[in-house]
């Protein structure tokens, strides 16, 4: 007894519709990786600003340490607080 066998043919190819679907679908996940890659830059950017104005302010508050025997001063108007009025 013999049995028939049915030879299935794979495609070679997707569809252009699929293809269209994919290509899209990665162009799109690609512009958002590019876009997360320039926010970690400007991250980046931005940290290493607000380090360096930390580093000078660090700085400015021994100058006042030096100059006005503290650095415990009122930012609104100037006045040098006592050590414990500290706002």
């Amino acid at each position: 007894m013999t049995k028939n066998k049915k030879t299935e043919t794979k495609p070679s190819k997707i569809s252009n519709e699929d293809l269209n679907k994919l290509q899209e679908m990665v162009t799109k996940s690609n512009k958002l990786n590019m876009q997360l890659g320039a926010m970690e830059v400007r991250k980046h950017d931005v940290l290493h600003l607000t380090l360096m104005i930390n580093e000078e302010l660090f700085k400015l508050k021994k100058e006042f340490e030096e100059r006005y025997g503290t650095d415990n001063i009122d930012i609104n108007d100037g006045t040098i607080l006592e050590n414990d009025k500290v706002n």
